[in-house]
């Protein structure tokens, strides 16, 4: 068992990854602030329950996640506020430049690179929550799937189906995007 006197040095580590996952959650600043002082509280409430040597992170993203689906999805008063810096922890988007500015991309990668961050960030966002949760716990945050459905408290077999239609969902966003752009075709994204 956890000490909570533990707490603070051991969770406090991950309160910039959990910003920016409430910020994504949530679309508005002031509710990602809202939703992750709610999960620290929880956390810290739980944290005597915690079993040390286990994933203190995906603990952590797992009450932060009930916590956004339970109280703020529902809760929703605000209007939207777009902010185009969190996009820049957006998986998509570190794929479209190269380090050094060269332009050694591939074709898709290309392609990518001329979609704006509104663009991709549009298409995310157009993603019902189910899937978008888990996108970008996947492929923003890097957790597995079974870490995945730790967090969304799903079977894994689930967390495999969201992530591959959030993505095929996606695709067809982008493909979208790049049709108005004349970059493709109007033929239909294939499917699989």
């Amino acid at each position: 068992m956890a000490d909570q006197a533990q707490f603070t040095e051991l969770a406090m580590e991950h309160m910039p990854a959990l910003y920016s996952a409430a910020l994504r959650l949530t679309r508005n600043p002031a509710d990602a602030e809202d939703l992750v002082q709610e999960t620290y509280l929880r956390a810290y409430r739980g944290f005597g329950g915690f079993t040390e040597g286990t994933n203190l992170r995906a603990w952590l993203y797992r009450i932060l996640t009930n916590t956004y689906i339970n109280a703020y999805r529902a809760a929703r008063r605000r209007p939207e506020v777009a902010d185009v810096e969190d996009v820049e922890d957006l998986y998509l988007y570190h794929r479209l430049a190269a380090p050094d500015g060269s332009s050694n991309r591939s074709a898709e990668e290309e392609a990518l690179a001329s979609f704006t961050d509104d663009e991709v960030k549009a298409a995310i966002e157009s993603l019902p929550d189910v899937f978008r949760i888990a996108v970008l716990l996947a492929d923003v945050e890097g957790f597995s799937y079974k870490e995945i459905a730790e967090i969304t408290d799903v079977p894994i077999g689930t967390v495999m189906s969201r992530i591959h239609r959030g993505r095929r969902a996606l695709q067809k966003a982008l493909h979208g995007f790049a049709e108005s752009r004349g970059l493709v075709g109007t033929a239909q994204v294939r499917s699989e």
